[in-house]
């Protein structure tokens, strides 16, 4: 059998076709296998021959679970797709393998038995969010994406602007519905909760489910109530005359405030990101929504107290007091304006958990990189985007509900990059690599990890669900991102769940 996964014996006879009550199957004479083999970065496949085999469009969770056993029988690798946002290659480059598609698995409703919540894994954050608060008046603090799917968001511990005031989306989490597969090749349900599988359960909270089955939904027992209203703002910086010492006191601002006002309650209803622009595309802002505890925006003193703290560098008021403007809306009007449409284009990524804020030997690294130009290629769609965290995350008992042990940071970083063109690739990849291990070659890094930012009174290691497979090129690349201790709990759950190792990718965990 072709691509036989280790531990499954090979019987010699001719698999039947790979087709589930339900499934649609798309191979590569179909006309829409051109569109379905992709994802949202254009980068994958890297060759039509790394494409995957077929795409089969499962309806439903029985008939994923007999897609899955087709697959596994006929000695190909799954690999699931919920929204197509993955950053790397895990699920597109499949060559002669099969890719799941759990999209239409978009179930959003309530248990009227007893409340129970339950979300497709295939539901998109924009449809999740529209349908519980029109319904019930609740909402996931997930992120603003609006096409990034529930399955892989949830699983890796997404987060959002709701997530200072309410925790991370698989803190809610009461009950994973997840397919594995046995040691026998054969495919079993699983309905894992606190008391029923609990350590696969705590595992999908957090840690991805492409390590251990197909998830196919979530349950939640409750949700927050989602706010009244927002308040937004941005303030907008020009590099014209945006000079290393400007950049500096930017910087430190904002990553002391989170360190130290920020961890105050009154201020978790605030979310604001830093998004650093490339120079070359002009300027660059900061951004910020805000509701009170309440959900409402009675009292914006704290949004105008953090505003005040950057209009003196604005490009809009030239220098002066003056405030910026604050639009008031209803949550989901802005909700939906942030959802935005992804456009498909190639991507790199990176990230970074910060525990404390800005070192001017930081700033000026990336005061350097934010200025310089690459021979070949544009960097008007690169930045260095800085999100506000902490507040209700950083809740300590959550670390060992949870599979996300990072729970002491109050920065997340994106370092990031977009392009057009293949033939751009080798440019742009290497300007994100050389500003990234150099950001974390400096005297905050112990030599030993020297190029990342590893566990230490300033990081926390990186994010999961932004996966950077130059990583990999570090022997503790796991801890990384897994965490230090928690990796070896992971990696007993794999052995359990997924002892043939079905489910893996370059970044998955290791049994």
């Amino acid at each position: 059998m072709i691509g036989c996964p280790a531990g499954l014996e090979s019987s010699g006879i001719e698999p039947e076709p790979l087709i589930a009550p339900m499934t649609v199957t798309v191979t590569r004479s179909d006309p829409r296998y051109p569109a379905l083999r992709r994802g949202h970065n254009l980068r994958w496949p890297s060759h039509d021959a790394d494409a995957a085999q077929r795409i089969l469009l499962c309806e439903d969770a029985e008939d994923a679970a007999v897609a899955l056993q087709q697959v596994v029988t006929a000695g190909l690798r799954p690999t699931v797709r919920s929204g197509g946002h993955c950053y790397e290659d895990f699920v597109v480059n499949n060559p002669g393998g099969a890719i799941l598609d759990v999209s239409a698995l978009s179930r959003v409703d309530r248990d009227a038995s007893n409340g129970t919540f339950h979300l497709g894994s295939g539901v998109q954050l924009w449809n999740g969010y529209e349908a519980l608060y029109k319904r019930y008046g609740v909402t996931l603090p997930g992120g603003v994406c609006g096409t990034v799917g529930a399955g892989g968001h949830i699983s890796g511990g997404g987060y959002g602007p709701l997530s200072r005031l309410h925790g991370l989306s698989c803190d809610w989490v009461t009950a994973v519905n997840i397919l594995t597969v046995d040691r026998h090749g054969r495919v079993v349900p699983i309905r894992a909760d606190a008391e029923n599988h609990s350590d696969l359960f705590r595992a999908c909270r957090g840690a991805g489910g492409a390590s251990f089955g197909l998830i196919t939904g979530f349950e939640f027992a409750t949700l927050p109530m989602a706010p009244r209203e927002v308040a937004q703002a941005s303030i907008s910086f020009s590099w014209n005359d945006m000079t290393l010492e400007k950049l500096t006191r930017i910087l430190m601002t904002f990553g002391k405030y989170w360190e130290s006002r920020g961890q105050e309650r009154d201020t978790w209803g605030m979310y604001s990101v830093l998004e650093l622009s490339h120079r070359s595309a002009g300027k660059f802002s900061v951004s910020v929504q805000f509701c009170n505890p309440d959900g409402t925006c009675r009292d914006l003193s704290v949004m105008w107290e953090y505003l005040d703290l950057f209009s003196q560098w604005s490009s809009e008021t030239g220098g002066s007091t003056a405030r910026p403007s604050i639009k008031q809306s209803d949550w989901l009007n802005a909700c939906a304006m942030s959802a935005g449409n992804a456009v498909n284009r190639r991507g790199k990524y990176k990230s970074t958990r910060m525990r404390r804020g800005f070192t001017p030997t930081e700033a000026a690294i990336i005061y350097k990189y934010l200025t310089k130009d690459v021979g070949g290629t544009s960097l008007h769609e690169a930045s260095f985007d800085a999100h506000s965290y902490g507040g209700a995350v950083n809740r300590k008992e959550m670390a060992e509900q949870t599979a996300v042990p990072q729970r002491d940071s109050i920065i997340k970083l994106q370092p990031l990059t977009y392009w057009e063109k293949p033939e751009e690739d080798a440019a742009q990849t290497k300007w994100l690599a050389q500003f990234y291990e150099e950001l974390y070659s400096g005297q905050n890094t112990d030599p030993q990890h020297a190029g990342t930012p590893y566990w230490s009174k300033h990081y926390e290691g990186c994010y999961i669900n932004y996966p950077d497979v130059d990583m990999l090129q570090y022997n503790y690349w796991p801890q990384l991102y897994y965490g230090e201790s928690n990796y070896a709990f992971l990696q007993t759950v794999k052995r359990r769940y997924d002892p043939n190792n079905i489910f893996h990718h370059a970044m998955s965990v290791r049994s």
